[in-house]
This record gives C-alpha cells, structure tokens and sequence, in this order.
C-alpha cells in the first residue's frame, strides 16, 4: 500500500508537466493576429522601440547594442531565449510580446509592443538569417 503516495505524485507530475509551447490565460497578452506580418514595418518598429540598444540588428542604423544576444541569423537558430524556447514565428512572435510567457527566466523587458508590432517584427527578423 505504500505504492499509492508514490503512484500519485508521479500522476501529478505528468499531469502538471509544462506544454513546448506556452498556453495564454485569459489574463495574458492576446495572440497575434493570424496575417504573416509586413517586414518593412517590423524593422521600422524594431528600430521605434529601441531593440538596438540591447541587440545587434543587421539593416537598422545604429542598432549595436551588447546587453541581449546579437540577432544576426536569428531566422537560422533553433532555439531563442538562451535555447529554451524553440524558434518558431509563433513563439517569437509570443516573446516579442511577453517574454516572461515563454521563458520565465528571461532578462528581456516587456516592450509594450502591440500584437500586429510583434507580428510585423517577428516577420522582420525572420529575414535575418
């Protein structure tokens, strides 16, 4: 009988384990609208919002920063969000958005970007390869 306490809390941690890709809540940030995004607006958003001050960004004057990770050939990487986070257009998209969402332990701050700037901007940087 001593199985029982063992056999539920392996139940638990299978039923609590987290998904690939984070679920939003009714209290998180709404998803991206489903169009593909416009990559000439991305990069002008991307240079209005002042990513360059953290992150290299290849086509945007100026953007040479060292705090975040250079984003050359970031459309080329597997994974984003020092490898935690699978680099697809939906969850950069997410993380342009709220970082924290996808990666908790992530240092970049929230932008305050709406979801058609992170569509668009997501679109941008996927250029970048």
């Amino acid at each position: 009988m001593k199985k029982a306490p063992l056999i539920l809390a392996i139940a638990l941690l299978v039923a609590c384990r987290r998904a690939e890709t984070p679920q939003t809540t009714s209290s998180s940030v709404p998803p991206p609208p489903a169009s593909a995004g416009n990559v000439a607006n991305g990069k002008q958003v991307a240079a209005q919002f002042g990513c360059g001050v953290c992150h290299v960004i290849p086509g945007i004057e100026g953007a040479e920063g060292a705090l975040g990770p250079t984003l050359a050939g970031v459309a080329s990487r597997p994974a984003i969000s020092d490898g935690v986070v699978k680099n697809t257009p939906a969850n950069l998209t997410q993380y342009i958005l709220s970082p924290a969402s996808v990666n908790p332990q992530s240092r970049m701050p929230r932008m305050g970007v709406s979801p058609a700037e992170a569509q668009d901007i997501t679109a941008f940087l996927m250029t970048l390869k």
